[in-house]
């Protein structure tokens, strides 16, 4: 029994090593792909990396779960540029934005609530000059967007296709997992060291459903940053903890004066009209809330012209165009 109990530890042992060199070996081959496009800025000891372009009224996107700066940069900045200043930042644990430094450790289960996250960016965006933009977020990304209406300056808010009220039942089973103590400490590497290309592609792929993803999504938008073991940490945490942070700070929305833009794919099953636009539009006077028939997830890559009409409504409407 101990030879077999010795035998089994050492495969154990084994096993951890060859996936902790080779997840080391896979994230140093992204990283080098994939590196900073933006700048770095230091808030409060943390680094936060910004995409900045283009000129005219101060407008952030915020990207989505699982995601990164590049996927915003990529669909809209070319369609914005030439009249907006645009701020494009990696959220906490993704990209190259670190994370609160608390919440690093391996068996970690907690995240950083949507308020903590516009905080930070709130701040990055500040130093780089934004003041009184235009928030402007997609997916998780408008939980966030909505979070800084609530407590930073602002002329306006864009919501595509986001994150803003209370969901029933949990969140998918994946995130339920990789979330937990376990999940996070185990899985977490393990995924990094053996996850295929192939999985990976089709995973972002299915996110355009019932559209179809660019051809080059996957390599352009930088989707290989969101396997590293620190982001799928961070991004099954924060997934995992949203909904408590959504019911507290959908409280205070009626606090909200300012205008707020929605844009929303009626065919959206990653996150539902029915549950998040239509009521909150229903419910504040200062909604402009635009269904998108037939479409998915990603308006900002199928129909881009929609997503940016909403944002100069929005602009407009702040007194900004």
């Amino acid at each position: 029994m101990l030879t077999g109990f010795l035998i089994a530890s050492a495969i154990i042992i084994a096993f951890a090593i060859c996936t902790d060199r080779r997840a080391d070996l896979r994230e140093a081959e992204i990283e080098a792909r994939y590196p900073p496009t933006g700048q770095m800025v230091k808030v409060d000891g943390r680094m936060v990396h910004v995409i900045v372009r283009g000129a005219g009224p101060d407008l952030v996107l915020i990207h989505g779960a699982g995601s990164n700066a590049r996927d915003m940069a990529l669909a809209l900045a070319d369609c914005l540029e030439d009249r907006y200043r645009l701020f494009i930042p990696d959220r906490p644990g993704h990209g190259w934005t670190d994370r609160e430094p608390a919440l690093k450790g391996a068996f970690n289960t907690q995240a950083e609530s949507p308020a903590d996250q516009a905080a930070l960016l709130a701040a990055a965006v500040k130093q780089l000059g934004a003041t009184n933009p235009i928030v402007a977020g997609h997916s998780f990304g408008g939980a966030v967007a909505m979070a800084w209406a609530l407590d930073h300056p602002h002329a306006a808010t864009v919501i595509i296709s986001g994150v803003t009220l209370p969901w029933p039942g949990e969140v998918n089973v994946t995130y339920r997992l990789l979330g937990s103590s376990v999940g996070s400490a185990i899985i977490a590497p393990v995924a990094t060291a053996f996850i295929t290309k192939d999985y990976v592609r089709s995973a972002a792929n299915g996110t355009f459903t019932p559209q179809s993803a660019p051809e080059t999504y996957y390599e352009t938008a930088g989707i290989p940053l969101a396997i590293r073991t620190a982001s799928l940490r961070a991004n099954n945490q924060q997934v995992n903890t949203l909904r408590p942070y959504i019911v507290e700070q959908s409280k205070r929305y009626d606090t909200i004066t300012t205008p707020i833009e929605i844009v929303h794919g009626t065919n959206d099953t990653t996150v539902f009209a029915s549950i998040h636009a239509e009521p909150l539009a229903a419910r504040m006077d200062n909604v402009h809330f635009t269904p998108l028939p037939g479409l998915g997830h990603m308006p900002h890559y199928v129909v881009p012209d929609g997503v940016t009409a909403a944002i100069d409504r929005a602009a407009a409407r702040a007194g900004l165009r």
